[in-house]
Parts: structure tokens; sequence; C-alpha cells
């Protein structure tokens, strides 16, 4: 078994980490909130007194941190956990960021003999705790290979898109897909209540015709036909509104960067600016901008 260090535990890290412990693990891990910590080490974990103290002493480094400048502050300078890792630490961020930041960071660590992967996840916080999160990893593939089995405990499934960064980039071109779905299925079942069609009887036709998606299939944005999906629980957050926004706002950097057409990417995100700014739901689950579309309708 490992030992591992993991800074950010929160509500996606802190199951993850507890997947970790259950499967035998040694976890050390850290956080700005004592109740997340609290509940890693009432787990059996231990608390660390700083983020760099996660990474001495251990196998692996894990991180789950909401931004990309929080990585680098975490990472970099004379007090960041390249500079006070031990020898042969593999470091595992599990953030979603920047592509360029993502990049910016593991050259650091490579200068430094450190091997380090980008490894977002998909799957929200009931993935983290069942431990079936999607794991997309830009990496070599020696360290891709030394990081799959502490993977394989807190995912499903476990992809290596390439080189450093390119774990980022699937993620928020995945997130721009998910978005911009949802507002489909959001204006689907909207038209569909207007025409007089009962919500149930329309997801029995497009659930299984061609318009079936992740979106409506699993996440299905009104109440009543999938019963773990969010709009069962008044829209509590699975994947807030917020953090759709986030990843939405990181693909359109990105295109701009590259020059690619996403027009429809660009259009998600002035609606997730309305959703999630604007109306001050930024903690609602991001499925909940069909109650937005409602609003825009007439109610």
């Amino acid at each position: 078994m490992a030992k591992i260090g993991f800074v950010g535990v929160g509500n996606m890290g802190g199951p993850m980490a507890i997947n970790l412990i259950k499967a035998g693990h040694e976890v050390k891990c850290f956080d700005l909130s004592a109740d997340a910590v609290g509940k890693v080490v009432a787990a059996g974990g231990t608390a660390a007194g700083s983020a760099t103290e996660c990474a001495q002493g251990v196998d692996f480094c894990v991180s789950m941190l909401p931004k990309g400048d929080h990585v680098k502050a975490v990472y970099l300078g004379e007090d960041g956990l390249i500079a006070c890792a031990d020898d042969n630490t593999v470091f595992i961020d599990c953030s979603t960021i920047d592509v360029a930041a993502a990049r910016e960071v593991a050259a650091v660590a490579r200068e430094h003999g450190f091997a380090m992967v980008d490894a977002p996840v998909s799957g929200g916080v009931g993935g983290a705790e069942a431990g079936t999160l999607t794991f997309m990893c830009g990496a070599t593939d020696q360290a891709f290979e030394k990081v799959q089995p502490i993977l394989d405990v807190m995912g499903g499934k476990i992809v290596h898109a390439g080189g450093v960064g390119n774990g980022q980039a699937a993620k928020i071109c995945n997130n721009m897909v998910l978005g911009i779905s949802m507002i489909a299925a959001g204006e689907a079942f909207v038209l569909a209540e207007k025409l007089g069609l009962d919500a149930q009887t329309f997801f029995d036709i497009v659930s299984t015709s061609s318009g079936y998606c992740w979106s409506i299939n699993v996440y299905c944005p009104v109440p009543g036909p999938v019963p773990a999906s969010p709009a069962n629980r008044n829209y509590q957050a699975g994947f807030t509104a917020e953090n759709m926004l986030k990843d939405l706002r990181l693909s359109q950097s990105a295109a701009g960067d590259t020059g690619a057409a996403t027009h429809m990417g660009g259009q998600a995100t002035e609606l997730y600016t309305q959703f999630a700014e604007a109306m001050e739901k930024g903690a609602m689950d991001f499925s909940g901008i069909i109650n937005m579309i409602r609003e825009k309708s007439g109610g």
C-alpha cells in the first residue's frame, strides 16, 4: 500500500481521499476547512499541518483545488509542494484548470526531477463517493503507469489522453459538450411542457430516440423520470452552476487561444453567466438552468 498526501479534501477531494483509505492506503490531508479535514481523519486519515507537509514522506501527492492560480500557489515557489517534496514523489493534480497552467507547473516539476500528471475528473460528487469517476490524464507513459493503480481506487475509467496538459484539454472539451447539451435538454422539456406534452412521456420518448444523451438519460433536468437526478432534490448540487461556468470559460479561453470556432460554447457560457451570476444561483446544480429557461419562457 502507498503513502499518499492529499491537498484539498472538499466536496470532491474528501470522498476521493476516503476511498483511498478504504483501499488500505495511508493518507494524510490538508484543507483550509477544518470540517473537511475532520471527515477524512474520522475515516482513518491523518491531518497535515500544511499543504507542503502533504508532499513529505509520501509516494504520491494528490491535489484537488478550485483554480489554476490555486494550483500554482500550492505547487510553485520556495514553500511549494515541488520544492518541499521528498525524492521520487509523484504528483497527481485532479483540479480542473487551464491547459497552460497545467503545463507550466508540470514543467517546473520535471525540472526538479518529479513526475506529474494532470488528471481532472468527471462524475461529480456522486462519482467521487462511489469511486466511479472518469479520470482524463495528461502524462508521460511512465508517469501514467505509476499513477494508474492509485486512480483505479477512485475511478471507474482511467484514460491516458496524451502528454502533459491533455487531461485538462479533454476535461474542458467534455464539459463544453455537457453545458451545451444541458441547455438543449432544458429548452426541449420547457417547449414540451408548453405544447402540452407530459414530462414523463417526453422522457420515455427522447431517452430511447435520437435525442438521448447523458443530460437527459442520466441527469434529467425535470423531477420524476430519473430519481437520482438533482431535479428531485430541488437542484441541490452534484455539480454546481458556478463550476460549469468556470469550465465553460476555460473552454472559451482555449478556443480564443487556438482560433477554434465554438459558437455554441460561447452561447452556453453567456447563459450560464446569467444563471450563476446575475441570478445568484451559482451554488445550485447546473441542471437547474432549466428554471431560468422556464422563467424566460413566461413561467
